[in-house]
């Protein structure tokens, strides 16, 4: 009896069959052999491929519709585009200036102003925007951390308020010596924010509720006690006045300047967000625990086989990261509010976080750099309305953008003609054989 050999089968065409081995050739086969393509055009299509070109053109693309957006809001292109089909040459002059006298302010706001006089004054931008940066790198580092080990930590908020409210009730009203006084309110708030964002990874552990529910429950939380605590003469409300602020942070626990008095934003929280970024670097990539936590987000069911204990690391993870969100709140407290604080003192550092983690793609010295950038907008974006009258939602929008077109890849590598992914080509190559097979089963 002999046994038929096996086709393609009845709902396969042989096309799509075909498709799914890997091509021949030689002169056995009758066809041509194909040659590699050159060790170049590999490099190249790798380095296209990468994340950090991906990361670079949603910037670009981000920054070309903000300034579009600057184009359609600005006065003097709404007035020459009524004469556009008279004199095109004036609409696109007065599309040229509004981009352009952007992001020159833009750029004079955030890094170097070169329209005043002394190299001393025109760097200025530059450490506001380090000053800005501070906060937002401590509470990204800790977004990215808990992202690392598969949690979507959106707490920052609340961290940042209950950080803050703990330092001030235990460290305020002592009279020490700066060299006691400033690490101990430091201590102070980041062990506050550790043990919210702690409770949250015990919740977790132990209940298995979903953290995302459990930190926007406790954002509110946090917000409410701590405006409460700051209209209470018995807790942290000023004395001699009835409105709703905390006590003046102590001299003695404040940050001193880095550069001197001429950088008022620049202080030396923001070493310590240096050494938080070398730290948390060196935590991730390089210690036992760290592997912990990685291999926790990559595949907790794995994890537990291997015998990690997937719960530990959830409070492990949590209680890092709330306690950088409290690095965050004093660097607000210790170096940029110390007149007193309110339930507002997280100035949506808590929110940003989260772009700029994502920004950073979870690695630290990526969330470090996007915390930069970040922080270049917010010192750039006052400059740009004041002497350009533009929003500075615009800023915000192009923030947004970053964020979108990072987490859409194959847009970005769309738009500028990138080459797919080997990933991307599978999953288009599936496409097509359903397609087909379906195409088959219609026509039968």
């Amino acid at each position: 009896m002999t046994t038929p050999t096996p086709g393609p089968g009845p709902d396969l065409p042989v096309e799509a069959a075909d498709s799914q081995l890997p091509p021949v050739g030689g002169p056995l086969t009758g066809k041509p052999e194909v040659a590699p393509p050159p060790t170049t055009n590999r490099i190249i299509s790798e380095v296209m491929r990468s994340s950090g070109v991906i990361t670079v053109l949603a910037i670009v693309l981000a920054l070309i519709v903000g300034g579009i957006m600057m184009a359609v809001t600005d006065e003097r292109v709404a007035a020459a585009s009524g004469y556009f089909f008279a004199r095109p040459g004036d609409t696109l002059v007065a599309i040229w200036q509004s981009v352009s006298g952007g992001y020159d302010a833009l750029f004079r706001g955030a890094v170097f102003n070169t329209r005043v006089d002394g190299f001393a004054t025109q760097i200025r931008p530059l450490t506001n925007t380090l000053g800005f940066a501070a906060p937002l790198i401590a509470a990204g580092l800790g977004v990215a951390l808990a992202f690392r080990a598969g949690l979507f930590n959106i707490g920052g908020r609340g961290q940042i308020l209950i950080g803050a409210a703990f330092a001030a009730l235990v460290t305020f009203n002592l009279d020490l010596p700066m060299f006691i006084h400033l690490p101990l309110t430091l201590i102070a708030g980041i062990v506050g924010g550790a043990l919210w964002g702690g409770l949250v990874g015990l919740l977790k552990a132990r209940t298995g509720a979903h953290e995302v529910i459990l930190t926007i429950m406790l954002n509110y939380i946090a917000y409410y006690l701590v405006s409460w605590m700051v209209r209470t003469p018995s807790l942290l409300q000023q004395t001699g006045t009835t409105q709703s602020i905390s006590l003046r942070t102590p001299d003695s626990a404040q940050f001193p300047e880095l550069l001197g008095p001429q950088y008022p934003l620049l202080d030396w929280g923001f070493i310590v967000v240096i050494i938080a970024t070398i730290v948390v670097w060196w935590v991730i990539e390089r210690s036992s625990l760290g592997l912990r936590l990685r291999a926790v987000g990559e595949n907790p069911h794995a994890a537990r086989a291997a015998g990690i204990s997937v719960e530990r690391m959830y409070i492990y993870a949590m209680l890092f990261a709330g306690g950088l969100a409290g690095l965050a709140a004093m660097n607000q407290v210790q170096g940029q509010v110390t007149t007193g604080f309110t339930g507002s003192i997280d100035a949506g550092i808590g929110f940003d976080a989260i772009t700029v983690a994502l920004l950073g793609r979870s690695r630290p010295w990526g969330v470090f750099a996007a915390g930069i950038l970040l922080g270049a907008l917010k010192a750039g974006s006052f400059t740009m309305q004041g002497s350009e009258g533009i929003p500075v939602e615009i800023v915000l929008v192009v923030q947004a953008l970053i964020v979108l077109f990072i987490a859409a890849p194959p847009l970005v590598r769309t738009i500028f003609f990138l080459p797919k992914t080997e990933a991307e080509k599978r999953a288009s190559g599936r496409t097509k054989n359903s397609s087909r097979r379906a195409a088959v089963k219609a026509g039968a």
